[in-house]
């Protein structure tokens, strides 16, 4: 059974970093592209940034360009966003997801998901 586990969420001040971890266990993902959502009370699920597991290479939303990191490390099947420079509408749940087709940026296009964890920024 797949499944994705996130870590490292928690409470942060404005100006402040986290780093989430996801970490993928039930199969390998070479095939896959791993991408990060987030979603704030009352909005839609959004694309934050997603990586090819096979060759790394990553995509950013607008709400990760410039201060979001994705990385991934094959040896431990574990999937990263360094979020740097968090502001108070960073705060949201987080969501890692695979998938295997379509477009990375789509929700739709994922196929496994995790839990979330809560990422908070006070101001």
């Amino acid at each position: 059974q797949v499944q994705l586990i996130e870590s490292g969420g928690g409470l942060v001040q404005a100006g402040g970093s986290l780093r989430l971890a996801c970490a993928v266990t039930g199969r390998t993902f070479s095939s896959y592209f791993m991408g990060w959502f987030r979603q704030a009370p009352g909005k839609e699920r959004e694309f934050v940034a997603a990586i090819r597991w096979s060759d790394d290479s990553p995509w950013y939303g607008d709400s990760g360009k410039g201060r979001f990191t994705i990385a991934r490390d094959i040896a431990k099947q574990t999937l990263y966003l360094q979020m740097n420079s968090l502001r108070s509408e960073d705060t949201a749940v987080y969501y890692c997801a695979a998938g295997t087709t379509g477009r990375i940026e789509y929700v739709r296009s994922y196929d496994y998901w995790g839990q979330g964890t809560q990422v908070t920024v006070s101001s």
